[in-house]
């Protein structure tokens, strides 16, 4: 469904008032992400997980430089593409909450989305309230504005709007933030019924042990490489079959692993 082929990202920055240099934020970065699976991507605050997504579906300023190659559904996913594809075969559900319309109300956000991706007034309301009903979100929750909304609330409407588009490919970063354990449960099973529908979910997150409930591929990134692609179900014991010692780390690093941690992990080259 999207294949990623040596992707870089630089994006300025000014030292001073009138120059202007470029960080790297992305480098060298190739991954696979195939229909009716999920493929979560983890990793530390700032390996550059959000920005991957923002390249993939074209959110980026216009002075940001990329290289490497994108192909969605085996085309060419260019700039145009993108946008063209933006909101019907692609759907992100995005980190910030400031991405909700603080001006319309919950339901008429969904249904404007579902509009997006070609249903009827009529077809596109009635999306909108199941997808609504589905996350829990009430009347009251349905004709609110965003800052009438708790966090959570706020999540699952973003959620439902990506539900409502039927993309063949939906990137969802940091979805159950916030979220208690029965919201973020229901948001994880979400996404994966859509991966059983032949979907090509991207599932963007910090929480490992979650992700692995859901997803058949996870690839650990760190500052903005790629680390590692492995099974889910090489997370496993003490790691013992991830490739890279920072992969290993990272799962050894978790409370249910009674937080052990490799000291060696950083003497090898992480992309080893």
């Amino acid at each position: 469904m999207l294949r990623i082929e040596q992707l870089s990202l630089a994006l300025p920055y000014y030292p001073r008032f009138w120059r202007r240099r470029y960080a790297t934020h992305l480098n060298q970065l190739s991954l696979s992400v195939t229909a009716g699976s999920v493929h979560a991507i983890v990793g530390a605050s700032g390996a550059g997980k959000s920005l991957l997504a923002h390249t993939i579906m074209g959110l980026l300023p216009e002075d940001a430089r990329s290289g490497g190659r994108c192909f969605f559904k085996g085309a060419a996913l260019d700039e145009r593409r993108k946008r063209a594809l933006r909101g019907r075969e692609l759907a992100l559900i995005p980190q910030s909450l400031s991405a909700l319309d603080p001006l319309a109300r919950s339901q008429r956000q969904v249904g404007w989305a579902a509009r997006r991706a070609g249903l009827s007034p009529a077809g596109a309301h009635q999306a909108a309230c199941q997808a609504l009903a589905h996350y829990q979100l009430d009347e009251r929750a349905c004709q609110a504005y965003p800052h009438e909304l708790s966090g959570g609330m706020a999540r699952r409407v973003l959620t439902a709007m990506a539900q409502v588009t039927q993309a063949s490919l939906v990137i969802a970063d940091e979805p159950t933030v916030g979220l208690d354990p029965l919201q973020r449960d229901r948001v994880l099973d979400a996404l994966a019924a859509l991966a059983r529908q032949g979907k090509a979910v991207m599932l963007i997150t910090h929480d490992l042990r979650h992700a692995l409930s859901i997803a058949e591929h996870v690839t650990v990134m760190h500052e903005g490489h790629c680390v590692e692609t492995a099974a889910a179900h090489m997370f496993h014991g003490t790691g013992q079959a991830l490739q890279s010692a920072y992969a290993r780390a990272l799962w050894q690093a978790l409370p249910d692993n009674a937080f052990t941690l490799d000291s060696g992990y950083m003497k090898e080259p992480y992309l080893a």
